[in-house]
């Protein structure tokens, strides 16, 4: 698993018929380089808001967090971090360029 922050909700008025119902969320992933990194859209299984630092997963991976539906995805939001960590998180990053 690998840590983002919520920057967006995603709207998507044509989609796969197996993501009705689904939240789509645009992350950007967390990096410890200079270089930001680019947002990615994901699915959202745990009900995460704008803001909020969450835990992702990238690859076949992300479709089992909705099983027993055949989701098609390859991002999905599996975990919300608690507050405390949100804002050690938010101190240490708020400074990247």
């Amino acid at each position: 698993m690998r840590i983002a922050r919520v920057i967006g909700n995603v709207v998507a008025t044509v989609k796969d018929p197996a993501l009705t119902g689904q939240k789509l969320l645009l992350i950007e992933p967390l990096a410890s380089g200079a270089a930001r990194p680019q947002p990615l859209v994901a699915l959202d299984a745990t009900g995460a808001g704008v803001g909020e630092w969450v835990y992702y997963c990238r690859g076949r991976e992300a479709s089992f967090a909705f099983l027993p539906a055949e989701v098609p995805t390859g991002v999905a939001i599996v975990g919300i971090l608690d507050p405390a960590s949100n804002r050690r998180l938010a101190e240490k990053f708020a400074r990247r360029p």
